[in-house]
């Protein structure tokens, strides 16, 4: 049954709060999750409609919650994670084909794979240490290696599961992460970057790792 009530509190940094029913009685916990449009803040006194259901451990909770006004629909939610889906797919692509047609140095391609894979994994720990209640992965090193190159990772498993997707202090940042890697990328491209990166792939500490990317090549 949906009920109405009101944001009495709320927990940015943690993502959580509580809604008082209209019709009077206890306070209900509600997660960022239950909210049809998790991008947006929740505000103190603020309308909203929600299934009253229990979590795990029995306590009642808020559900399905949606503002006073909105409707989210299934299509739009589904467009979201088709786009961010499309972004990695689509720069995968593009580095690809850079790099196979000696446009940018080749080892770029197979360390934006593995890079992003890794990046993808760092997330999936960290959501699986978040339900636990164990030991997390820093949120500064999750940036750092999408700075690095492995945000199209980092932006597949935001959508796929639903990890660090909604906290808008951790969005800006990754965006930021994001541009800042992608400009260097562009960078690269010319000339006088694709040199630098030469020079650096040809020290001592490289020659193994080229002279196996070339085999590939």
């Amino acid at each position: 049954m949906k009920t109405k009530g009101k944001i009495s509190s709320w927990n940015e940094g943690k993502g959580f709060g509580f809604i008082t029913p209209n019709e009077g009685g206890k306070q209900i916990f509600v997660h960022i999750k239950a909210f049809n449009n998790r991008k947006k803040i929740p505000a103190i006194n603020q309308v909203v409609t929600f299934t009253l259901s229990t979590d795990k451990q029995g306590r009642p909770c808020a559900e399905k919650v949606t503002r006073a006004g909105e409707v989210l629909s299934k299509k739009t939610k589904k467009g979201n994670r088709s786009f961010a889906l499309f972004v990695p797919v689509i720069f995968a692509v593009f580095v690809g084909v850079s790099a196979s047609t000696n446009n940018i140095e080749f080892l770029i391609f197979p360390f934006y794979l593995v890079i992003s894979l890794f990046t993808f994994i760092l997330y999936a720990i960290d959501k699986s240490a978040a339900k636990k209640g164990s030991w997390r992965t820093q949120e500064s090193t999750l940036h750092l290696f999408s700075l690095a190159g492995g945000w199209p990772g980092a932006m597949i498993a935001q959508k796929t599961l639903r990890h660090k997707s909604i906290k808008q202090p951790f969005r800006a940042v990754f965006w930021v992460t994001v541009m800042l890697n992608t400009g260097v990328l562009f960078w690269l491209h010319t000339s006088e970057g694709g040199a630098v990166l030469s020079s650096i792939l040809k020290s001592e500490v490289f020659i193994p790792i080229r002279v196996f990317a070339e085999s590939l090549h």
